[in-house]
């Protein structure tokens, strides 16, 4: 399908506009600040400027497992605020990526401000265990980025053979689906050659990988299908007394 000219000049003004805004804001948080500008019509290089470096970002690098999730949601992606993760590296980051939208409300980009708030966090539990509360730090999950779609996708299938405990061999059919599932709903699927990438890590055909994503697809639909719709449903007889 053609691309509307019009709404593609739209989303390049958009962008234009807030290139800008990366280099301000960083000069307003200071160095442990990193703002990222997405174009997800380009997802294998969707860094169009960045300033800061927290994650290791570059100009014209792919975006990160984050983004792949937003992607896959499509239209239906919204803001994620105020979340905490962690870099491969250990770096403890406080992130908010906020969805950009044509005038249609089309997703085409995000705007991403990452702060690494590592020192923040050591600080903390250095008080803490001085002051007598020290407690035990909450697991904070690991997000895949980096300045290739390929070692994202790399990174994200390497966690989840983690999670598996296995290697694909030793997997049975419903951890097979599982793991595509998996994939799919982390948005591995939205971007282009992903499928062959993720074939090849599991030493698999390419018909193979799609037959496994088309089912795991159809067992998501199925259970969807079967989740009641508590708007129309007739409400459960209770009992009197």
């Amino acid at each position: 399908m053609t691309a509307d000219p019009a709404l593609e000049s739209e989303r390049d003004a958009i962008v234009a506009a807030l290139t800008p805004v990366v280099d301000g804001l960083v000069a307003t948080f200071g160095p442990m600040c990193e703002v990222v500008l997405h174009d997800y019509r380009r997802p294998e290089e969707s860094v169009v400027a960045v300033a800061g470096s927290v994650t290791g970002r570059a100009v014209g690098g792919a975006m990160s497992e984050i983004g792949m999730r937003l992607l896959a949601r499509g239209d239906e992606a919204g803001d994620e605020l105020n979340y905490v993760t962690r870099t491969r590296n250990g770096k403890l980051v406080k992130a908010s990526t906020m969805v950009l939208r044509d005038s249609t409300g089309t997703v085409f980009g995000a705007l991403c401000v990452n702060l690494d708030v590592t020192a923040v966090s050591d600080a903390h539990a250095l008080l803490g265990a001085l002051a007598g509360l020290g407690g035990a730090t909450a697991d904070v999950p690991v997000t895949a980025f980096g300045n290739d779609i390929d070692s994202v996708v790399d990174a994200i299938l390497d966690a989840h053979r983690l999670r598996q405990n296995g290697s694909w061999a030793a997997l049975d059919r419903a951890q097979r689906l599982e793991l595509f599932r998996g994939l799919d709903e982390r948005g591995v699927f939205a971007v282009r050659r992903a499928i062959e990438q993720v074939a090849a890590r599991l030493g698999i055909s390419r018909a193979s990988a799609y037959s496994y994503l088309s089912q795991a697809r159809a067992e998501a639909r199925a259970a969807a299908d079967r989740v009641p719709d508590r708007a129309t449903d007739p409400a459960p007889d209770r009992a009197t007394g």
